[in-house]
């Protein structure tokens, strides 16, 4: 054979076997979505409150009652099914892409049946996050769970059923919970009191639940308006208020007594291990609580050394700690009422979505407004918040404003917090991760990672300067005061669970290292003690992003777009870092 032969037989068999090694991947392709997809529908059957928040509303009338025993039985076989179907398909040819969304999978059934072993369903509320409230924000009718139709109406009636249920099984879960010492701590549970008496309320002019009532489209009329006023006052009367009612008076007469007095996690039985597990599973990392303790004290010794720069460059003649208590304490920094801070948000608004494609070109279809938090849960709920918009843009996300204590929210913090709430913080990676249609389903809706999501929104605030904002240096220290916030959080929330750190000692480092209000810090460090780890994948996100973005910089040199680098980032929605940074890496390679 000659040698023009020989190199064009060797051309066709590799192109033969490129063209089997195709068609095996397209053959694979559609069975693996088809898994993806059966996997998916699957998860919002056993989780239908998933379904109500991504606008898929087939659900509605569900509340899963998802500590009881049966079920997380059932969660954990449909794990552990999905695990092993998922797992078939890792040594198969596949697309890249394809093998993206297969290694997310594995990577968050793994996390899952590692988690089963810890019963966090005996301990199933407090008072940052529960079921409970999620129900009032719901029964509101200003949430995600919609108030249009006859129908809407009645399937709210038939979830709460399903919530008397839940209610039920929380008692006999904490009961069970005291009995094993496995309680969140007694100064938790009473901030839980004041939510469910709120709740608890009978009246109707007072419940919560009876304002999407007041607030019946006129388009339901007749017998039909008639006959669901009257059921939802009987429902509120006879059923939901009692529900709370007795919640509330359990907690208060009963677990109070056995609710535990230590705030670390690490004192419950097999703590320390489930707190490693905890910080390992919120930051998508292998840093140990020792390596993230002191990453967060570099951290806070670097801001602090640029809130020293900020109070030298506005004049102000005094230590740090003085100047903490004048940015506290003097009037202009804080509004005089809620809704000149809300209006004052909404302006804001409008001048940062000017500016956002100087550094992105994707921008989420679905908008966002400005709310302040409800009267309900606003003295123990954060200082703001982010609701995702469904994924039809229909229902717009929701940027959340506490306004109990204005004096936790000052001006100097106001360009901070929406670029990390709102965009380009968590309104674009959520909006545009829901439509990004040619995922599957379980990535566009389901994937949920800390410290991705939170990096992000961490990293949208270093952003400010390059969109022209922190023009006012008190602007830039509220920038440096947030990120103090997270680096804050690494030594506190470690502290806490693993250094014997006490409530007191932890809100007193947060006040000696920033300008937060009282009332702030203490419901921060309630926060990290109601749900521990969970702090720790802000800082350790937005620093892992950062230094990718820096890597890919200096890779790519001329050739290196900010607004191609973001689009990367929020293509392919959440991503564990370690996948994130592999995408990256694989997308500097084809750029060179």
């Amino acid at each position: 054979m000659t040698r023009d032969a020989l190199r064009i037989f060797v051309s066709v068999l590799i192109a033969l076997l490129l063209s089997q090694r195709t068609g095996a991947a397209e053959s694979n392709s559609a069975q693996l979505h088809a898994l993806f997809e059966e996997y998916f529908e699957r998860t919002l059957e056993l989780n239908p409150l998933a379904g109500t928040f991504i606008g898929d509303h087939r659900f509605d009338d569900r509340l899963a009652n998802n500590i009881s025993p049966e079920f997380l039985e059932k969660q954990l076989n449909h794990e552990r099914h999905y695990y092993e179907e998922a797992r078939k398909f890792r040594d198969q040819p596949l697309s890249d892409a394809d093998r993206l969304s297969l290694g997310v999978l594995l990577h968050d059934l793994e996390r899952s049946i590692e988690g089963a072993a810890y019963p966090d369903h005996l301990m199933p509320i407090n008072q940052f996050s529960s079921i409970p409230a999620l129900m009032g924000i719901l029964g509101s009718g200003s949430s995600a769970q919609p108030f249009r139709t006859v129908e809407d109406y009645e399937r709210f009636l038939r979830r709460m059923n399903d919530y008397l249920k839940w209610s039920d099984q929380a008692i006999v879960n904490m009961r069970e919970g005291a009995k094993r010492g496995l309680t969140y701590p007694g100064l938790l549970m009473e901030k839980v009191l004041p939510q469910l008496a709120k709740l608890a309320d009978a009246q109707l002019e007072n419940s919560v639940f009876y304002q999407p009532i007041l607030n019946m489209p006129k388009e339901i009329s007749g017998e039909d308006r008639e006959r669901l006023v009257n059921e939802y006052r009987r429902a509120i009367s006879e059923e939901i208020a009692p529900s709370y009612r007795r919640l509330h008076d359990f907690i208060r007469d009963e677990h109070l007594r056995h609710a535990r007095t230590q705030t670390s996690w690490s004192a419950l039985p097999n703590g320390e291990k489930w707190y490693a597990y905890l910080a390992k599973l919120y930051t998508t990392s292998d840093l140990a609580p020792s390596e993230i303790h002191a990453i967060g004290l570099n951290e806070v010794a670097r801001i602090r050394a640029e809130m020293e720069q900020v109070k030298t460059q506005v004049g102000f003649e005094g230590d740090l700690a003085a100047f903490f208590k004048f940015v506290q304490n003097d009037d202009r920094f804080y509004y005089p009422d809620p809704e000149s801070l809300i209006k004052g948000y909404q302006e804001l608004k409008g001048k940062i979505d000017a500016r956002l494609p100087k550094l992105f070109s994707d921008f989420p279809k679905a908008n966002y407004e400005v709310r302040a938090v409800e009267a309900f849960r606003a003295q123990s709920a954060a200082g703001a918040s982010y609701q995702s918009p469904s994924a039809d843009g229909t229902r717009p996300g929701i940027f959340y404003i506490n306004t109990f204590n204005l004096k936790a929210q000052p001006k100097f913090g106001m360009e901070t917090l929406s670029l990390h709430e709102a965009a380009p913080g968590h309104h674009f990676q959520i909006a545009i991760q829901q439509e990004l249609e040619d995922l599957p389903r379980f990535r566009r809706f389901g994937a949920r990672y800390v410290a991705y999501q939170e990096g992000w929104a961490l990293y949208a605030e270093s952003l400010g300067k390059e969109l022209g904002l922190f023009t006012d240096p008190y602007q830039y220290y509220g920038r440096l005061s947030d990120e103090m916030l997270r680096a804050m959080r690494l030594v506190v929330d470690t502290g806490l669970h693993t250094r014997g750190w006490t409530r007191e000692r932890a809100i007193a480092y947060m006040l000696e290292n920033s300008s937060m209000a009282a009332s702030d810090a203490e419901a921060e460090v309630e926060r990290y003690i109601a749900i521990p780890g969970q702090a720790l994948g802000y800082k350790i996100g937005q620093i892992r992003i950062s230094e990718i973005r820096n890597k890919a910089a200096a890779a790519l040199g001329a050739k290196f777009d900010v607004r191609e680098f973001h689009s990367q980032v929020l293509r392919d929605g959440a991503l564990p870092l370690g996948v994130l940074e592999t995408k990256i890496d694989r997308w500097i390679r084809e750029r060179r």
